[in-house]
């Protein structure tokens, strides 16, 4: 019988997220990075609706945080599945941005399928060194070569980006601030 002690768990902050490790294993540090603003998303669309979810930023911008949520699902497919496992995958939306915001998905499925882009891009990096290189295939700097932990590291200034978005967006939405 194993016991779950709270040093057991990872420590998290008040709001439910997790607290990014402060030492240790570089490959765990990044990993822990990524989740913590991966969770700072999630926590920015908490609470929200379908409709509130689509109110843009601010002209002349038509950014929304279903936009964003869709985008960062795009971004996880691109840079895991693509780039760095090398599989040849359709993108997820009829705007290969994301960006674009159909009338018939809401916050819930866009999550769903944020979060499986999430699970899947784990499962395939879970056995790859963080030295592991992959090609963009394509884009403004088709054939480059980049390892895992250059793509970790670049999805982790992607969310700190699309975060600060969020955080203007939710203020806008209804007045939240803060994470």
């Amino acid at each position: 019988m194993t016991t779950d002690t709270p040093a057991d768990r990872p420590l998290a902050l008040p709001d439910g997220r997790p607290v990014p490790h402060l030492s240790g294993d570089e490959r765990a540090m990044l990993e822990s990075w990524l989740d913590f603003h991966r969770a700072t998303l999630e926590l920015k669309c908490a609470g929200l609706d379908d409709a509130q979810v689509r109110i843009p930023s601010a002209e002349p911008s038509a950014l929304t945080l279903l936009g964003l949520v869709q985008h960062l699902a795009e971004v996880e497919r691109n840079w895991f599945q693509r780039v760095t496992a090398g599989l040849g995958v359709p993108p997820l939306f009829d705007d290969p941005t994301g960006y674009a915001l159909d009338p018939g998905r809401g916050l819930d499925e866009a999550l769903g399928i944020w979060r499986r882009e999430i699970a899947r891009g784990r499962e395939l990096c879970a056995g790859l060194p963080l030295d592991h290189v992959g090609r963009v295939a394509e884009g403004p700097v088709p054939g480059m070569e980049v390892s895992l932990r250059w793509v970790l590291i670049h999805m982790i200034e992607e969310y700190a980006r699309h975060n600060g978005h969020a955080d203007l967006l939710r203020e806008r939405i209804d007045g939240v601030t803060g994470a």
